[in-house]
């Protein structure tokens, strides 16, 4: 059975994971340059070793609840292939680390649970082991950066 390396991330207290190829790096954050009459999932940009990045909140996009702005927290910048061709960062609260999770360890979402978000989701990734013990058996939400991506620029 194969395992899948994903990077783990935390949403206003909630555990995410994304494919670990679509990261391209991890910075801290630094100040954003706000971009007037954007959407409300776009933070601004940043230049970023000279080029532009344009920074996404993925509280908004995921239509989270928009938590202060913590001193840890940390951009993802995305690989462009992610974001068809585009340098595109996204803000999250803070980066656990990269995992290696086991096909087994992953349920797929039902065909019954249907919301505007759940076809972002590629599953949910079951945490084993020890550190599951210490946070008592807990779920992180495997999503779907490319289609979500995708779906914001054909909208």
């Amino acid at each position: 059975m194969a395992n899948i390396d994903v990077v783990e991330f935390e949403l206003g207290g909630e555990r995410y994971a994304l494919d670990i190829q679509l990261a391209r790096e991890i910075v801290e954050m630094i100040p954003i340059t706000p971009i007037p009459r954007a959407p409300a999932y776009v933070s601004g940009v940043i230049n970023l070793c000279g080029e532009i990045t344009n920074i996404m909140n993925l509280n908004t996009l995921l239509g989270l609840l928009n938590t202060e702005t913590r001193d840890n927290q940390k951009i993802i910048v995305l690989v462009p292939e992610a974001a068809g061709g585009s340098n595109v960062g996204i803000i999250v609260d803070d980066v656990s680390g990269v995992m290696q999770v086991p096909e087994a360890d992953i349920e797929c979402m039902g065909e019954g649970f249907s919301s505007e978000f759940s076809h972002f989701v590629k599953g949910i990734i079951k945490v084993r082991g020890d550190e599951a013990e210490k946070k008592s058996k807990r779920l992180i939400i495997w999503i779907d950066m490319q289609k979500m991506l995708a779906d914001l620029v054909s909208t």
